[in-house]
């Protein structure tokens, strides 16, 4: 099988085509991703521990999913596929947080990730499978645990779960 294939943007945020995975981000194009930060009904949240294999910030934590959308996929479908495949979840009710947005960053690995994201909220408490490939590991966490640690360890997690967590007030 190919190499990924993302839908890429232009500024105006119109579909340019195809490119695959690597290029996109080599080139710092505009693609999709949906984000789902997931809870159980005593309001832990999930967070997920990246495995070794993955191309950029392998090994520190994230967001429940974190899902690059497939051609002509919206985020809610993205949302729902990720956390399928990554967690072995689905038949859950995502409820949107805030609004599509832009982000453009050059990571640590010297990708540049141009990003339109949509981030979701869902709550389920298992059961979960965890997909070995994607998935290190998985953790409920209280808010108040995940502040302390993200305050004193933030280099063990994403840049981009640190900063949604922020902006939208999660912690």
């Amino acid at each position: 099988m190919g190499e990924e294939q993302f839908e890429v943007f232009d500024e105006a945020g119109a579909l340019v085509g195809l490119v695959a995975r690597s290029e996109v981000h080599r080139l710092g194009l505009w693609h999709r991703s949906a984000h789902v930060f997931l809870y159980n009904t005593s309001a832990e949240m999930l967070i997920q521990k990246r495995s070794q294999d993955k191309d950029l910030y392998a090994g520190l934590w994230d967001y429940a999913v974190g899902e690059h959308l497939q051609p002509g996929e919206t985020f809610e479908a993205g949302a729902l596929r990720g956390l399928r495949e990554e967690l072995g979840v689905a038949g859950v009710a995502l409820t949107e947080i805030g609004t599509v947005r832009r982000f453009r960053f050059e990571t640590a690995q010297g990708a540049i990730d141009a990003e339109e994201q949509q981030a979701f909220r869902c709550v389920h408490d298992g059961p979960f499978e965890p997909d070995p490939v994607e998935v290190a590991q998985i953790e409920f966490v209280s808010i108040e645990d995940l502040a302390g640690d993200v305050t004193a360890h933030p280099s063990c997690y994403t840049p981009w779960f640190v900063r949604d967590l922020t902006e939208f007030g999660l912690l």
